[in-house]
């Protein structure tokens, strides 16, 4: 039996202390891993940016402080507002899941004669209403751990944007690829960062408003309230706009509204439904697209990690996590056709 050598060893013993480590420092890391996602995000969309303003002679420190302001004003904050009124409305969806399924056991205690069979007993509200509760309350994240996040990824932002050539180069010498790989990579992310980070939003956002817009003129109760549902409902594949529609439509009947939930019913699936399509077309035409399937696991995994910003950083962590899969099948996948 041939020895093991101990150059082999020796690398084997430096591959499993790289790994254990690694993978004690990802522990760790989880509860902020969205603001290093952020800082990434934030930084493939305020390069150019930042490139400008160091042309026209602005100072690198004062130009990324100028672009951060500008990201918090613009985006943390809108977010930040939007997950505080989601939180406040825990306990109104709650009441309002209640009603809507009180509502829904009326319409099948009249479908029981012919079915013959007490559906109502089958239906638990209680055990459906603590599910909705526990689920919105994950989704609006813990405060505690957002905050030390969005420090994380604002101290990195400020360094990605002032040390570009320098963190360019650091990264050449740690990752162990070859520069090609590399490039590639580069390039994919900056479409996949784009694709997540803006497609996603504007296509939700536009969806939100075109509801809002029937919210509005049918009279539907807290229609700001609905509008946010509706547009994080259109972030996840084979749900979309439903997810807001449906309950409104509900509510209304329930509440002796019939016409307007007739025409909101109507204008739901025809030019909410409708116009998804064309915003959905429009969007990609100018951002690479994303698999709705990598879309629906990126929310299934990024809403229990990150909280309400993982319906953008899920699908971004997927989308890495195959594309670094696919540049080691590249790199490595023919490795023994070589010996």
């Amino acid at each position: 039996m041939d020895k093991l050598k101990p150059a082999l060893v020796r690398q084997i013993f430096v591959l499993l202390l790289l790994v254990f480590l690694a993978v004690l420092i990802f522990k760790e890391i989880i509860p902020y891993l969205s603001g290093v996602l952020g800082a990434i995000t934030l930084y493939v969309l305020l390069r150019k940016w930042m490139t400008n303003l160091r042309n026209r002679g602005w100072n690198p420190s004062l130009a990324a402080a100028l672009l951060m302001t500008g990201s918090f004003i613009g985006i943390l904050v809108p977010i930040s507002l939007i997950i505080i009124m989601i939180t406040s409305k825990v306990s109104k969806a709650v009441i309002n899941s209640e009603r809507v399924i009180r509502a829904v056991k009326d319409q099948l205690t009249q479908a029981e004669t012919y079915v013959g069979y007490n559906i109502n007993e089958a239906i638990d509200t209680s055990s459906i209403t603590s599910w909705i509760s526990g689920n919105l309350q994950n989704l609006a994240g813990g405060t505690f751990d957002a905050f030390i996040a969005i420090g994380v990824m604002y101290f990195m932002l400020y360094y990605m944007l002032i040390k570009r050539d320098a963190m360019k180069s650091s990264l050449i010498s740690y990752i162990p690829l070859g520069k090609e790989n590399l490039k590639i990579i580069g390039e994919e992310s900056d479409q996949l960062v784009k694709s997540n980070a803006l497609g996603i939003p504007l296509v939700a956002i536009s969806q939100g408003i075109i509801a809002l817009i029937g919210f509005l003129i049918l009279g539907v109760p807290d229609p700001f309230f609905w509008f946010v549902i509706t547009a994080i409902g259109s972030m996840i594949p084979f749900i979309g706009t439903t997810i807001g529609i449906l309950p409104v439509v509900i509510l209304l009947f329930a509440q002796g509204h019939n016409w307007q939930g007739i025409a909101m019913l109507i204008y739901g699936f025809v030019v909410v439904g409708s116009t998804d399509n064309l915003i959905r077309l429009y969007v990609l035409e100018r951002l690479a697209s994303v698999h709705p399937l990598i879309t629906l696991f990126g929310v299934i995994v990024g809403v229990p990690l990150f909280g309400f910003i993982g319906l953008i950083f899920g699908p971004l962590l997927i989308s890495l996590f195959l594309l670094i899969l696919k540049i080691y099948k590249k790199e490595y996948g023919n490795t023994h056709d070589r010996l």
